[in-house]
Formats: C-alpha cells, structure tokens, sequence
C-alpha cells in the first residue's frame, strides 16, 4: 500500500514517509507498508503496520495521539508507552514497546509503535462458544493478572512519580462530581445522591499500588488457544491508585445485566462455569492477602457512579454536538440506570454499617 491510509477523515498517514521512518528505526524493510486501522474517532487513533523486516513479515501496532485541541490529560500516549515499557521486566504481560517518537512533525501527533500481538480479545463476557472449564480458566487468569498488576513494585520499575499517592478514590468522586454539576443536561436523584454519599463514607483502608483503570475482558489479549493472556492493553486511564477501587471496576459486570451495559448480572453464571462475584473477590484475596470483602460495596458504588458520570459526559457532548461516536446519545442514556445500581451498592454498604 502506498500513498495515503486514513481509517478517518481527520487521521491519514503518510505511508512512503513512515515506512522511511521504520527503516531509520530499524523496523523496516525495503518493501511498502501496508497499513490498516484498528480504531480512531475520540480515542488514540491505531493502525496496524505490517512490513518485511530481515526477509520476514513484521507485524506492529502505531498508537497515535488524535489532531486537534484536546483536554490536557486526555490521550496520554506518552503515559501509555511508558508503563507498558516499565512493565516489561515484571509479571503482567504486555506487548514489546519497540520506539516512540514525540514529534509532530511526521504524523502531527505524537505516536509509538509496539509488537502486534496475535491471539483473542473476548468482547463478551459471558463467553458464547465455550465449556464450564474454558470459561473458569478464563476469569481465573484475568484474576492472577490483575493480582499481579497490583503486586508491582512501581517504585522499583521507575513509576514512582506515575501518579499521586493517597486518597485517590476521593480525588475521584471530586473530579467525576465537579463535571456532572458542570453539565447542562439533568442529572439523576441517584446520582446527586452519589455525590453527596461517596466523599461522606471514604473508607479508612487508603493503599497505593499502579492500577489500570480500564480493567476489562475486552482490553485483554489471550493466547490463541490457551487460557492465557499474552498482553493488557490501553493503558490510558492508568496511575497510581486504590488496588480495590481497580478490582471492582472490573467487578461491575457482575451487577450489571447484559440488556444494560457489557455486564453478566442475572445470567445463570454456575451453569457457564463462570465464578459468582464473591469468588472471584475470594481468589484475588486469596492471591494478594487484601481483605476485599470489608469496603466491597462502597468500591463498587464508587465505581458505578464514575462509568455513570462517564457515560453522562457522552451525553453532554452529544447534546453539545461535539460526540464523534454515532450511538453517543443513547450510550448517554445508560448513566441514569447505572447510577440507580451504584445508589444500591452504597444502601447496602450502609446496611453492613
């Protein structure tokens, strides 16, 4: 492929100057790139770069920040190629990080390149096609990795400065809650009541470990065969932060029902072969010796109302007509039920209280 590659109006690559580039790197041969896109719209755009490097075919990802003004935190892919690369040395599988340039000048944002991996990204979580023990095996290794993950000794790989320490839950709900007052459009009775809750009932259990912030099945790449993941991806939303308060964002699926949003609630999940919600709780405790059960329901009332304030946001930009996405209005629409859920977790926790 040669000339221009553009998955987006907004995104082409100049392909015969980027192969150039790759060859300068020592990523690429004398043959022409051939370049697809994996995404792009509001998140960093991503292509897939396959060449001939030492007479074999090569296969890369290039991750790029997005044209135009963006929000000063937003599309940190700097942050991204940094953690991946910290990460190499330890437990958590992740692709190979293989260059980064912060020039503009060749691609208008900054952008790196990284090993493509071959393998599965499971995009439904309740794994149709599979057996009882495929299934376990599947949520028993997305459980080791997020244990391993908040094992990491961050100090030690060079992301001692990645984030804040302390108090990032509160940090948070402050910043999640400043944008939904900000909003033009109506909040929900459960969501004011989230904001005035969540800042009220901060447990005392404060802890700092690297956490991911997007730890889902579908931001995993298992081995093609195996129940193994062989690279966690999109690290965009990482810092340092709460071990539990990352653990039960991925725990949301549990509450929420696929008629919803993405989640696994209400499916007949021991016929599946798929863990109940305390024992996959059980099996990360059992592995990092955190006592998850205590604060349990405050972190998932936490983690419900920022996706709530998330998806609200999606909303606002539709209605401001600044949402790239075509379905962002109805995605908008799910903040309010999944508000409702959070406002039941946090009951709950009062409850045990």
């Amino acid at each position: 492929m040669t000339g221009i590659a553009t998955g987006h109006a907004e995104q082409p690559l100049p392909v015969q100057e980027l192969g150039s580039y790759l060859r300068a790197q020592g990523l690429a041969g004398s043959a022409p790139l051939q370049v697809r896109v994996l995404s792009g719209g509001q998140s960093n755009p991503t292509y897939r770069i396959t060449t001939e490097n030492d007479g074999a075919v090569r296969d890369y990802v290039l991750r790029k920040k997005p044209p135009g003004t963006l929000i000063a935190s937003a599309h940190a892919i700097d942050r991204e190629y940094r953690v991946m690369k910290a990460l190499e040395v330890t437990n958590v599988p992740v692709p190979r990080m293989l260059h980064y340039c912060e020039s503009s000048e060749l691609l208008g944002t900054p952008f790196y390149v990284m090993e493509y991996l071959h393998g599965r990204v499971l995009m439904d979580q309740s794994l149709p096609g599979m057996v009882p023990d495929e299934r376990r095996a599947i949520y028993r290794e997305m459980n080791r990795v997020i244990a391993a993950l908040h094992a990491v000794d961050y100090r030690a790989v060079g992301l001692g400065d990645y984030g804040k320490e302390g108090n990032y839950v509160g940090r948070q709900v402050a910043r999640w809650s400043r944008q939904c007052r900000e909003s033009t459009l109506p909040v929900n009775a459960a969501m004011h009541r989230l904001m005035d809750w969540l800042p009220a009932h901060l447990p005392e259990d404060d802890e700092t470990t690297l956490v991911h912030g997007d730890y889902r099945m579908d931001n995993l790449v298992f081995h093609p065969t195996e129940p193994r993941i062989i690279g966690v991806l999109d690290w965009e939303l990482s810092t340092l932060g709460h071990p539990l308060a990352d653990l039960a964002y991925q725990c949301m699926a549990w509450r929420i029902p696929p008629s919803l949003w993405r989640g696994i609630g209400g499916l007949d999940l021991e016929t599946l072969g798929i863990p109940s919600e305390a024992e996959y709780v059980a099996w990360y405790g059992a592995a990092t010796g955190r006592d998850a059960a205590g604060h349990w329901d405050y972190y998932l009332a936490y983690n419900l109302f920022r996706m709530a304030a998330i998806l609200h946001g999606i909303a606002q930009r539709a209605a401001d007509g600044n949402a790239a996405a075509e379905d962002a209005e109805e995605t908008g629409r799910k903040a309010g039920p999944l508000a409702e859920l959070g406002w039941q977790a946090a009951q709950r926790y009062m409850a045990r209280e």
